[in-house]
Parts: C-alpha cells; sequence; structure tokens
C-alpha cells in the first residue's frame, strides 16, 4: 500500500513539475507579424535547444532525405553534385559543411524570432543570395520543408511530440516564405 501512494506521489510531482514548465512559458503578446503564440515560441525556442546541439548531424540528415526525394537537386551543389550515393553523400565533409552552414542559417532565423525586423533582414538577405545560385528556382526553398521536419523530428526523438511537430511546421513555413520574398524583392530590385 505504501509502495503504491509512493508511486502516485511520484507521478503527482512528475505532472506538476510538467505543469509549471508549462505554465513558466511567457503569456505576453507576441510580434503580430510572428505566426506563433507566446507560448509555441517559448516551445519552439526550447525544443530548438536540442537541435542547435546537433546542428552538423541534423543538417546531413536534412541533405541526405532531400537527395533522396529530389536526386536532381544534387546538381546546384558544385562542391558535391558529383556524390551519388546516400553513403558518399553521408560521409562527405564538403556536404557536411554545407549542412552546418543552412543550419546555422536556420538558427539564425530561430533565435531572431524575439526580434522580428533583424529576422526579416537576415532571412531576405539569404534569399537574395540564392539568386548568385546558376539554375536555382524559388520553388526550391519548399523543398527543404519535408527533409527538415524529418530530420528535426529524428533529432528530436522522443521529445518531437505532436505539438512540437506543428511548431516547427510553422516555423519552417514562415521561414521559407521569409527567404521567397527576399529571393523575390532582389528579382524586383535588378
Amino acid at each position: 500500500m505504501g509502495c503504491e501512494l509512493g508511486k502516485l506521489a511520484s507521478r503527482e510531482s512528475r505532472e506538476n513539475s510538467n505543469k509549471k514548465l508549462e505554465d513558466a512559458a511567457p503569456s505576453q503578446q507576441v510580434d503580430a507579424r510572428l505566426p506563433l503564440t507566446a507560448k509555441q515560441k517559448y516551445n519552439m525556442l526550447a525544443s530548438w535547444k536540442g537541435i542547435s546541439r546537433a546542428m552538423e548531424s541534423t543538417g546531413v540528415c536534412m541533405f541526405l532525405k532531400l537527395f533522396e526525394d529530389h536526386a536532381e537537386l544534387i546538381n546546384l551543389f558544385e562542391k558535391f553534385k558529383q556524390l551519388r550515393t546516400k553513403e558518399e553523400q553521408a560521409n562527405s565533409l564538403e556536404l557536411a559543411e554545407h549542412a552546418t552552414t543552412v543550419m546555422n542559417t536556420l538558427d539564425e532565423g530561430i533565435k531572431g524570432l524575439d526580434n522580428l525586423d533583424a529576422f526579416f533582414e537576415y532571412l531576405h538577405q539569404v534569399g537574395a543570395s540564392h539568386r548568385r545560385i546558376p539554375e536555382f528556382k524559388v520553388e526550391y526553398f519548399w523543398k527543404i520543408e519535408k527533409p527538415f521536419l524529418e530530420a528535426v523530428e529524428t533529432t528530436l526523438g522522443d521529445r518531437y511530440t505532436e505539438n512540437v511537430e506543428n511548431i516547427y511546421k510553422i516555423t519552417i513555413k514562415f521561414i521559407i516564405e521569409t527567404l521567397i520574398k527576399g529571393y523575390n524583392n532582389a528579382n524586383a530590385t535588378t
């Protein structure tokens, strides 16, 4: 009987700890341009810490999934377009470097959710920079959405709940839309 009571008390303690963590999320209003609530933004930034500790492996996973779904896109990358097998790609230093660069861009964007003016400026510049890539098409930005979500799920494992997935879907869509605006605005000014 005492053992059952101890288990119940322990479970209630864990539930209260989880509730306190959820309640710790800020309730203040967020910038109206951000498609996340204050709680979603808080959870996004908290969850992203797990990704930021595994940037390279998450990025490589993302690119492997991208090339698995869209093999033709590897031809856009001079430094590693000769890599045809998944094994060659997974072991490529050049691909790992590029994956890390892309993940650092996403990291900068996600951390910029606290300052949307800086967020927009940075991602508009990144989007515009893709105009210099021969044969790049604006719709290619959308092709990274699914591989990104799959890579995040792989990295986060059990922490990738339905709620976290929803937050990441909203966030990556927002980032891609912002990159596209930067890409298209660069076209208007050239």
